[in-house]
């Protein structure tokens, strides 16, 4: 379903800048960029699905998962910079505005529109808990609201010889293509500095896991994001007592099933501790020249 939504967007995307340069239309020009968002999305959400499934080796033992993060970053920024052009071609035609072809402008539009929102449709159906599709939804369905813009620049070209609506319509879809690139553009970063999943409540994470059986103390607790919809954990976890290795296995056993059922972390790494090792650390003295 993916590549059929792909494929479309791509033909779609192609129409458009052909449209813009023939009808000399900036707003369907601007859609054409925000288009060019929504393909980037689907093919970085084809890229994790595959990078998802590729197993680590002795080089990267996580496997390339950080790659979807990598080009996400690059096509923000690429992004960002095609808005600029567009506000900074949107002045100079609100000063000295041309003619535009309202008609081409509303045909050409509306088979945009008609195909963002089947793709938002067919996403929407298929996006579950991914958050690459979840993201791929959410450029598809901005994208309509970008191309139904389109249509109403180019109805108040037709109606009313408004020549500067297409202008303002190319900076109302330029700000959507800022929002977008640089939602990803954050969320990307916070992937790559290692930053706890957004959404993830670690105070309640941490309360949790003390409210476990046997858990008496819980310390230097990390979250992060090896990819997108990949958190990984890290915890020192004082057991109570003194559990044989059998037992504190079974105990480190229930606590990973926990944390990948409550909060989706399948990566997870336990330290278990009979005792606070920093306070044992701090209680360790060493005669010097003795042998032990």
């Amino acid at each position: 379903m993916l590549w059929i939504v792909l494929a479309f967007n791509a033909c779609l995307l192609a129409v458009e800048i052909a449209g813009g340069i023939a009808f000399s239309s900036l707003a369907l020009l601007a859609d054409a960029a925000h288009q060019a968002s929504d393909v980037a999305a689907l093919v970085i959400a084809l890229i994790a699905q595959a990078l998802v499934e590729r197993p680590g080796s002795k080089r990267h033992t996580y496997g390339l998962l950080r790659a979807e993060a990598l080009a996400a970053q690059l096509n923000a920024v690429l992004l960002i910079g095609a808005a600029l052009w567009v506000f900074i071609e949107a002045a100079e035609r609100l000063s000295a505005p041309g003619s535009v072809d309202g008609a081409g402008v509303v045909a050409l539009a509306s088979v945009a529109l008609l195909v963002n929102l089947a793709s938002a449709l067919a996403l929407a159906r298929m996006r579950g808990r991914s958050l690459n599709l979840r993201g791929a939804w959410l450029h598809m369905a901005a994208d309509a609201a970008g191309s139904a813009g389109a249509v109403l620049g180019g109805v108040a070209v037709i109606a009313f010889d408004a020549t500067r609506a297409d202008p303002i319509a190319s900076i109302v879809i330029g700000v959507l293509v800022v929002v977008s690139a640089w939602g990803l553009l954050r969320d990307t970063t916070t992937v790559l500095l290692e930053g706890a999943p957004r959404g993830l409540d670690l105070n309640d994470l941490e309360r949790t896991l003390l409210a476990m059986p046997h858990v008496e103390a819980v310390h230097h607790l990390h979250v992060w994001e090896l990819g997108t919809d990949s958190p990984a954990l890290s915890v020192h976890v004082v057991l109570d007592g003194e559990p044989s290795l059998h037992d504190a296995q079974a105990r480190g056993n229930e606590l990973k099933a926990m944390l990948a059922e409550r909060f989706g972390i399948e990566h997870a790494t336990l330290e278990l501790e009979c005792h606070d090792c920093e306070s044992a650390i701090s209680g360790l003295h060493v005669t010097p020249g003795s042998d032990g």
